[in-house]
């Protein structure tokens, strides 16, 4: 039997070895939800695990799905960016972290090809103005003129193009498979994954409550909202137009049979930048060359706007083809798809904690040009979500209310 001094000495010896014990373990890892599995919250979430963090990722349709803005077969990932080094430097990492990801793991996500760029106006400020920070990161580039252009790629008619550049770096990226394969990792490791959509987002004045369709509510320490063209619906008074969408094509065309001039290694990822920008991807996974042009279309519900082509369209690039790239000139169209963008006001990404919620992070503004930036991003949200930090006043919400 015990005694009553050996049961009150147990008594108190036990709690403090817990204690000494708990303080051993640790602090008790932060709990995050993450809401949108597309690139900017998929890797957000994938990086916040490695780093310990307890985490849910949720999608209302799925990673990569039909109606995200990161959903499709390929993206551009380039370096040129004009005079933000912000973005040269950032692409940059991204660089380096896709590398590692196709070196680490059993599937490959990045294609090096090479972007070429070719300029039709006499300002080409917009690629020369990155050179001085592809220099500095030590990013291999060529600058070349017309001639030596169609030397090089004579399957390309270099009429009107005033300079030629090529970032040996870029090249594309396979896009819903990386969304798909990033989903898997994080749950491989310890993370959840949960398809369901958010109905409801409400704050008690402490910690917010986020509703959910399955009837549930999804209660975390923090919070990151990376639901692109979504963000104005879940908070209409802080994000609104602020993100919009716009509808955006994108068709695939045939080339002729046993022709390997319009896939890689043989020509690159491509730019035509002047009035308009129009790129596109040979190859691309074997379904055709891709043809799009950049230029923001009109306004769009990612929900349920009608993803049907325009005829409009494939004539417009089908007569950029007959000029650009002759040969296919009668290239059949083998598909097409209507996908979004979500437009910030400046083409910059919004990366801001939620101003009457702390605990909650706003991640979105792609812009077109966001998916390349996934892990990069996703590795500098993870971290500012982890450390309680602040925001970078590029990607500030402040900005806005500051140009009124």
């Amino acid at each position: 039997m015990v005694s009553r001094r050996e049961f009150l000495k147990s008594s108190v010896i036990l709690p403090a070895s817990a204690a000494v014990a708990a303080r051993r373990r640790g602090p008790a890892p932060i709990r995050v939800a993450v809401i949108g599995a597309g690139a900017f919250g998929g890797w957000t979430a994938l990086h916040l695990r490695r780093a310990g963090a307890e985490v849910t990722l949720v999608d209302a349709w799925g990673p990569g799905n039909a109606r995200a803005s990161s959903g499709g077969e390929t993206r551009v990932i380039r370096t040129i960016y004009g005079p933000t080094r912000k973005y040269v430097e950032m692409a940059a990492r991204a660089l380096t972290l896709w590398r590692e990801w196709d070196r680490n793991g059993s599937e490959q996500f990045y294609r090096r090809t090479g972007v070429l760029w070719m300029m039709t106006s006499a300002d080409d400020s917009y690629a020369r103005q990155s050179l001085p920070f592809l220099r500095d990161l030590k990013l291999e580039y060529e600058e070349m003129d017309a001639a030596a252009g169609a030397k090089r790629w004579p399957q390309i008619s270099f009429d009107s193009v005033t300079k030629v550049y090529l970032e040996h770096e870029g090249g594309y990226l396979l896009a819903r498979h990386a969304c798909d394969a990033v989903a898997r990792e994080l749950v491989r490791i310890g993370g959840t994954y949960r398809q369901v959509a958010v109905t409801s987002v409400r704050s008690d004045g402490q910690r917010p409550e986020i509703g959910l369709s399955d009837g549930t509510s999804l209660r975390a320490d923090r919070y990151v909202f990376a639901c692109g063209p979504w963000l104005g619906r879940i908070f209409p008074d802080v994000i609104g137009s602020r993100v919009q969408s716009t509808r955006q094509e994108v068709i695939y065309f045939g080339t002729p049979a046993g022709d390997d001039r319009f896939i890689e290694p043989r020509l690159p990822v491509w730019v035509e930048a002047g009035d308009r920008f129009i790129y596109g991807i040979p190859g691309n996974l074997h379904r055709g060359f891709k043809v799009a042009d950049d230029g923001r279309g009109p306004a769009f519900d990612p929900t349920d706007g009608d993803r049907t082509p325009s005829p409009d369209l494939e004539r417009a690039l089908r007569a950029f083809l007959t000029r650009r790239f002759p040969a296919l000139t009668e290239a059949p169209v083998l598909g097409a798809e209507v996908c979004q963008y979500e437009n910030s006001p400046d083409g910059h990404f919004i990366i801001d904690r939620h101003p009457a919620m702390p605990d909650v992070w706003i991640a979105g503004g792609g812009s077109g040009h966001g998916y390349k930036m996934g892990p990069a991003l996703g590795e500098l949200l993870a971290r500012q979500v982890r450390e309680d930090g602040s925001p970078d006043p590029f990607f500030a919400l402040a900005r806005f209310v500051a140009r009124g």
